[in-house]
């Protein structure tokens, strides 16, 4: 238990960080040609944040819009290849390609973890009642709960202009815990059962063979964060192991921002030990 304990060990998990640095591959322009596209330009919240072209999802062209392209990366977790996407909060102008991207992916499950706040173009992208109608693209409002420190908001989306396909239900959870001027959420115990709602909403609607949207302000360091400690929470439910160093060197290898501070890594191994001790 103590080689979990990021106080005793304190030195040794900034050193591995150190390594976890050095070994991150740095994206070259020629690695992120499509989102340096001067069409995608405007998509892009931040311009030293983008999405490597081999890891890029695309698309499908509905009510002829001219470019398949949004900022998000497909990451690999424990053992589900390409289990999240990645993406920045959805731009005023990025709100349809956000569903777009929910509905031709097959996702289940949106974990929110920034603040809407149009002052950093950050709207609220789903409605709290009725239908939202995004061209033939609608987003239906079913329920919502309150739940400590998760809003979880389920919704219908539905293709008019491909009713063959049906609908497909997902579920977004909007975490309160991680105010802005924080590195780390307030609370190890509540981010641990952040990760398990969303482990049980995938694994009862889908068998857990959705996929997952993760997203923060730009899809870094908070959305990093998540998918490490779930990619943790499936090692030690099934191998009862931990690997903190490969959990987040896998999500650098198609992302270089995941989990972007050592006070991030720090909290990794803090709720890993949270889990254990709770098992």
């Amino acid at each position: 238990m103590n080689r979990l304990d990021p106080q005793t060990n304190s030195s040794q998990i900034k050193e591995e960080f150190r390594t976890l640095n050095m070994v991150t591959p740095t994206l070259r322009v020629e690695d992120c040609s499509i989102a340096l596209l001067p069409r995608n330009h405007e998509k892009n919240r931040c311009m030293d944040v983008l999405p490597p072209d081999r890891c890029l999802p695309f698309l499908i062209t509905i009510d002829g819009e001219s470019s398949n392209y949004i900022n998000a990366a497909l990451m690999d977790s424990y053992k589900q290849p390409s289990a999240f996407i990645v993406t920045q909060h959805p731009l005023p102008n990025t709100v349809k390609d956000f569903w777009r991207l929910v509905l031709d992916y097959h996702c289940t499950s949106i974990v929110m973890l920034n603040d809407v706040d149009p002052a950093q173009l950050c709207p609220q992208y789903w409605p709290e009642n009725g239908l939202h109608r995004l061209g033939s693209l609608q987003v239906e409002f079913v329920s919502a709960d309150l739940e400590e420190d998760v809003i979880s908001r389920i919704f219908r989306i539905y293709n008019t202009a491909r009713p063959q396909d049906g609908y497909r239900m997902v579920q977004q959870f909007q975490f309160l815990g991680w105010p802005m001027y924080r590195d780390t959420p307030i609370s190890k115990r509540s981010f641990l059962k952040l990760v398990h709602q969303v482990d049980k909403w995938q694994e009862e609607y889908d068998g857990g063979e959705g996929r997952t949207v993760v997203h923060c302000l730009n899809g870094g360091g908070r959305s990093g964060v998540f998918c490490s400690i779930s990619i943790v929470c499936e090692m030690l439910r099934q191998q009862r192991c931990v690997d903190v160093f490969h959990a987040v060197k896998t999500l650098r290898n198609n992302k270089p921002n995941m989990v972007d501070l050592l006070e991030q890594y720090k909290f990794c191994y803090e709720v890993a030990l949270e889990y254990l001790n709770s098992a």
